[in-house]
């Protein structure tokens, strides 16, 4: 297969609407290209490495399929307590791959599923000039027959109502997608955007990270529990002022030093500083994923 940028969804906060426009659910996983080319499927990521001995069972599963065929999409695994993707438990999943153990108990231990949604070749044929209700029309006959673990995404026409649902219940977000468009190379389009559900919690920094003489990102706890650091939303001015806050060293709030910031150059606040914060997730271990600094209290 001749390596391409897979189309990506651009960040907004918009829902664009019209009859031109469905949606699905962004899956939080990891991006997969099913190439089945002369009854041989391989898998890459979506820099265009392979991806076969991370999910051997999609590669079983995806060379039954009966056509030559190139396949858009997510490598994924559902948490069972909470009936949602769950990155960390893919990466957890990898790891153990990974680590040599038993492809059977791998399997078995964090089943890794294919959601398909987009069909970029099919018997030969190059699909991508195709509107997209076409190519999304082609892979749901193409998928008729399929079985665990290989799935397609749902195409949804009402946007406010799925995304109503996906706050409701703690999705992480929906991808808008124009009908008629193209499958075009990266982000150089108008035609996919994503939109993301995030979580927002009020926190308290307890220390401030250093990194090569400067302030890097802030320590965040929750109920006196250490909550991961955060460095987006960090602006210079932001960073001066916390400069001038009260620091001791060596005095560390958590008693055992949290795995996070090992090796990092922590100066504690003698005061800690209540600030709010978006995030995607909080991971098994609690720390706040994709964290966002919204507001820091006090500050200029």
């Amino acid at each position: 297969m001749k390596p391409f940028v897979p189309m990506s969804p651009i960040s907004s906060d918009r829902l664009p609407q019209g009859e031109d426009w469905a949606y699905q659910l962004k899956w939080d996983g990891y991006r997969i290209l099913a190439s089945l080319q002369d009854g041989r499927m391989q898998l890459f990521s979506k820099k265009m490495l392979p991806q076969n001995g991370k999910f051997p069972e999609l590669t079983s599963a995806l060379s039954r399929i009966d056509r030559s065929c190139l396949i858009d999409g997510e490598a994924i695994v559902m948490d069972p307590s909470t009936g949602k993707p769950s990155f960390q438990k893919l990466q957890q999943r990898l790891k153990f791959t990974l680590a040599g153990r038993s492809r059977p108990a791998a399997s078995e231990r964090l089943p890794v599923q294919f959601i398909a949604f987009d069909l970029l070749e099919l018997d030969g044929r190059d699909l991508r000039r195709l509107p997209f209700r076409e190519r999304d029309r082609m892979l749901r006959e193409l998928a008729a027959k399929w079985e665990p673990p290989l799935f397609t995404t749902d195409l949804f026409h009402n946007g406010p109502a799925l995304w109503e649902w996906i706050e409701q219940h703690g999705w992480e977000g929906l991808v808008s997608k124009k009908l008629s468009s193209a499958y075009k190379e990266g982000k150089e389009h108008q035609d996919w955007f994503k939109k993301k559900a995030l979580l927002e919690f009020d926190v308290e920094i307890a220390g401030i990270i250093w990194k090569e003489g400067r302030v890097s990102s802030m320590v965040m706890r929750e109920n006196g529990v250490y909550f991961g650091r955060v460095s987006s939303g960090l602006n210079e001015k932001l960073k001066s002022w916390l400069r001038s806050l009260d620091t001791v060293n060596g005095v560390n709030p958590f008693g055992a030093l949290p795995e996070g910031l090992k090796g990092a150059d922590v100066r504690w606040l003698v005061t800690p500083v209540n600030a709010r914060v978006t995030g995607s997730e909080v991971t098994e271990e609690g720390s706040l994923r994709h964290p966002k600094l919204l507001n820091l209290e006090g500050a200029p």
